[in-house]
């Protein structure tokens, strides 16, 4: 169960920069996409590495979207 926590705060705190950079670009360019989809290999390394379960895999998702849109959010702060 550690794994699980451990691989949710790497989606979260890897999707936090790409957030910050994907509000700044252009919705639906090329860097838009390279901002939301750059951090999916990241995530399904750690989780086969990890051995985790597919089943864990919305967390994983939920988390790298809550990164995302923290990311996006900090653009109106920053």
């Amino acid at each position: 169960m550690m794994n699980v926590v451990l691989i949710a705060l790497l989606a979260f705190a890897v999707n936090v920069p790409f957030g910050y950079l994907r509000s700044k670009s252009v919705k639906f360019s090329f860097h838009w996409f390279l901002y939301v989809h750059i951090s999916i290999p990241v995530i399904i390394g750690a989780r086969l590495l990890s051995h985790t379960d597919y089943r864990f895999i919305p967390v994983f998702i939920l988390a790298a979207l809550a990164g995302q849109y923290l990311g996006g959010r900090l653009e109106v702060y920053l």
